[in-house]
């Protein structure tokens, strides 16, 4: 793989082609899932960093020969709603009660002295409250929808109408998704945990950094990857049947 990136590139497509930028751009703070459409030039502009030192950096991490392969970029729409609810959809439906059992906790023994903890168990509410029924109409509605479209010889006649209008639906709730882990970040300083702080505390932070990471890798294969495959495979179908 060459080092070279090109900045007039898209943060997804980014991604796709080195997976281990993931990170990298979370350090940044450079959304490549809700904002993978956005070139490098564009991104690193909108967050005020220098283009010569982020295309460096980068450029470093994908000249490393381990980056590893991008495997649901050649995976079939099928296979990666598969994978999808077996990875992220899983570790989600494990993860979130227990986080939100976690900040009631941890809340409830350092509040007085860290009332910011008051608005991180909001959020984690709120997080809860986008994303549990949003994986279930994704595995209850849109999913199925998607196993239809593939073994179909013309275009479906779904009940929502073409597969565009759920998925609006889905990159709408993504976005509060993402606003969310945002400001979940921003108050807890960047999961900065007190010095005080006990052993659930450095849980809860290192949970929530965690489910941070992977929604962002979650969004975007869903936003930049299987979205637009699955558009062109409908468009397709009813162009054929035209």
């Amino acid at each position: 793989m060459p080092s070279v990136i090109d900045p007039t590139s898209t943060l997804g497509e980014l991604v796709n082609a080195t997976p281990t930028l993931a990170a990298h751009l979370d350090q940044l703070g450079l959304d490549f899932c809700c904002g993978g459409h956005r070139s490098l030039v564009e991104a690193v502009a909108a967050a005020g960093l220098d283009l010569d030192e982020v295309h460096a950096a980068l450029a470093a991490v994908r000249s490393e020969p381990d980056f590893g392969t991008v495997a649901w970029v050649e995976m079939s729409p099928v296979e990666l709603v598969d994978h999808l609810e077996t990875t992220h959809h899983r570790y989600l439906s494990d993860t979130l009660p227990r986080v939100g059992a976690l900040v009631d906790k941890v809340a409830a023994v350092h509040r007085d002295r860290h009332p910011e903890l008051v608005t991180v168990r909001s959020l984690v509410a709120e997080l809860r409250a986008d994303l549990e029924p949003h994986l279930l109409k994704e595995e209850r509605v849109l999913f199925p929808m998607i196993r239809e479209l593939a073994t179909a010889a013309t275009a479906p006649r779904f009940h929502c109408g073409t597969l565009a209008n759920p998925i609006r639906v889905m990159l709408t709730e993504h976005d509060t998704a993402g606003d969310l882990l945002a400001r979940l970040r921003a108050a807890t300083g960047n999961y900065s945990v007190p010095e005080d702080g006990c052993a659930s505390y450095h849980a809860l932070y290192a949970a929530l950094a965690e489910i941070e990471a992977d929604t962002h890798l979650h969004v975007h294969k869903e936003n930049n990857v299987l979205f637009p495959a699955v558009l062109a495979t409908e468009a397709a179908l009813a162009h054929g049947a035209s």
